[in-house]
């Protein structure tokens, strides 16, 4: 099963969010488990750092990240994601963006907590 994970799941646990922690670590256990692979977008890399480097020296966000790695597999994002992206008119690009990177590698799920902006994903 191929998942893309959303990053406020990412977040959940990095940030130990109490309302959320519990639910998105069993995302990760099951990725790191290889019972799902996971896969995070290039997009998702760029937002965690952009989060991280408010709160975490530059050492402690390249260790985050490159733990992060080994449970999950980092995908690029390239040009035609982009123009397809924008071709869905979405609201929000961001979110398009991800639709898209997830129908690109096949993704059975997008693991989100914003399923509201992602309903138009088939």
């Amino acid at each position: 099963m191929k998942l893309l994970i959303d990053a406020n799941i990412l977040l959940d646990v990095l940030q130990n969010r109490k309302a959320f922690v519990d639910a998105s670590a069993l995302v990760w256990k099951l990725c790191e488990t290889k019972k799902a692979k996971g896969y995070v977008s290039a997009l998702t890399f760029a937002n965690l750092v952009y989060v991280m480097r408010k709160e975490l020296e530059p050492e402690k966000i390249e260790d985050i990240l490159q733990k992060l790695s080994f449970i999950f597999e980092f995908t690029e994002l390239n040009a035609s994601d982009l123009v397809r992206a924008a071709e869905l008119r979405w609201d929000d690009f961001e979110d398009a963006i991800q639709s898209v990177t997830a129908e690109r590698i096949r993704a059975d799920y997008i693991i989100t907590r914003n399923v509201r902006d992602l309903q138009k994903v088939k």
